[in-house]
């Protein structure tokens, strides 16, 4: 559940798929204690049905990045819908690095499922597995003042058989860790715990609370952003001013402000300004209702296509910004927007198809969860989230007068990555904390 006071400038985002298997036991666990050790494997065999991780495709990097702004933009919109008027802060590129790595291992119907849930077309495995891969090297920012890791992990419960290609696919092109450990041992969480934390920064300590005697793996994907404004805003300039809720109540809160010169883009109800990090490798991107439109009303029009034509519609412009400090905190059950989204199928036991992963094919995804914070400063922004997959068995440009941007109301942002267009996070401000 979302802390409905929380506020946004850190971005950390870590997901974790969790298998389990309802109803069959599982192989005796190895008596070697909490200490990582190999998993199990059967023979090789090959990729799910349908795609071929062996043959050589070409990479196809924006077709990807393309299909995860499209899929997070979907998922947002769902999220939004069922927590109105409430903070919602995710990380994209989380959330479908997670399921990425969990589709490696879905065959038949549950593969097609989450294909066109994640919107990757006519992609097959190479070029996804291979486009993620030089995704997460290109997003590794050279920029000094610019900070973002990821990391991914795979977390097995000794002495249960995983399919090797389902387990090297993930090594190779997701540069995941894969160990065992003994999950009857309260220590077992502890150290994924612990990888989380050290992979967040701290900003995402716990992703499990437990593990379920019928869990038998965990793929955990932690994304962290930290990102120094290109122009610092002064401290000595930031001063209270009222925050105008949604529910026409006032909120005092501390407004940064500086002017200069911005990427800007005036739309028929919205203005937008973008914020860069560092030396432009990253910006954040701020999108605020005209008076007199609700957030809800203009996020009822924020699509990916549009987003694709906004992002074409920014030039240059000399303003002044107002933008609240604040925090935010976000946590959310995933299991039924997924399902609306279309992958319906990979949550029914009995129906879902996880072969890839497992010969036995007794898996299916039994939670999906996702938590994100966000801190915005006079410094900058720093972020995390954390997605956690639980799989159980069975048009024209005019010139640009002078802006005036304050966001003393509802607004949407986004984190984008200017190289390749990723969108690392995604929200919307109800109420600054």
């Amino acid at each position: 559940m979302q802390t409905g006071k929380s506020l946004l400038l850190a971005a950390v985002v870590c997901a974790a798929a969790m298998l389990v298997i309802a109803g069959c036991e599982v192989a005796g666990s190895s008596s070697a204690g909490n200490s990582p050790a190999q998993i199990e494997t059967p023979k090789a065999e090959t990729a799910p049905a349908g795609d071929s991780t062996m043959s050589a495709t070409p990479i196809n990097l924006e077709t990807l990045v393309a299909a995860n702004n499209e899929f997070g933009f979907d998922l947002f919109n769902q999220l939004r819908t069922q927590d109105k008027d409430k903070n919602v802060f995710v990380s994209p590129l989380s959330v479908a690095t997670a399921l990425a790595m969990t589709y490696n291992g879905a065959a038949g119907e549950t593969h097609l499922a989450m294909k066109r849930a994640l919107k990757y077309g006519t992609m097959n495995h190479a070029d996804i597995n291979q486009s993620s891969q030089a995704l997460m090297a290109k997003l590794k920012s050279a920029d000094p003042k610019v900070e973002l890791l990821i990391a991914n992990s795979l977390w097995a419960r000794q002495g249960v058989a995983f399919n090797p290609a389902f387990l090297d696919r993930n090594r190779q092109f997701f540069g995941a860790e894969v160990a065992a450990l003994d999950f009857a041992s309260p220590q077992a969480v502890k150290t994924i715990n612990d990888w989380v934390n050290q992979n967040t920064k701290g900003k995402i300590p716990v992703i499990l609370e437990q593990i379920g005697g019928d869990q038998v793996m965990f793929l955990i994907n932690a994304v962290y952003f930290k990102g120094q404004w290109q122009k610092k805003f002064d401290a000595a300039k930031t001063q209270p001013q009222p925050f105008h809720l949604a529910d026409g109540k006032t909120k005092p809160t501390p407004m940064m402000a500086q002017s200069g010169n911005y990427p800007y883009f005036k739309g028929d109800n919205f203005q937008a300004v973008s914020l860069p990090y560092g030396q432009g490798g990253a910006s954040l991107y701020l999108f605020l209702p005209a008076e007199g439109v609700s957030l809800n009303n203009f996020l009822g029009g924020v699509t990916f296509q549009n987003w694709q034509q906004w992002m074409g519609s920014f030039r240059n412009a000399p303003g002044d910004v107002k933008l609240p400090r604040f925090k935010m905190e976000y946590s959310r059950d995933l299991n039924n927007p997924l399902k609306t989204l279309g992958m319906e199928v990979a949550f029914a036991q009995g129906k879902a198809d996880f072969s890839g992963m497992r010969e036995q094919n007794d898996l299916f995804i039994s939670q999906v969860k996702h938590k994100a914070i966000l801190e915005v400063n006079e410094e900058g922004s720093e972020a995390a989230a954390a997605t956690s997959v639980g799989m159980s068995t069975t048009s024209m440009r005019r010139e640009p007068e002078r802006f005036n941007f304050v966001a003393d109301r509802p607004f949407l942002l986004a984190i984008r990555d200017q190289q390749t267009g990723a969108i690392l996070f995604l929200g919307a401000v109800f109420e600054p904390m």
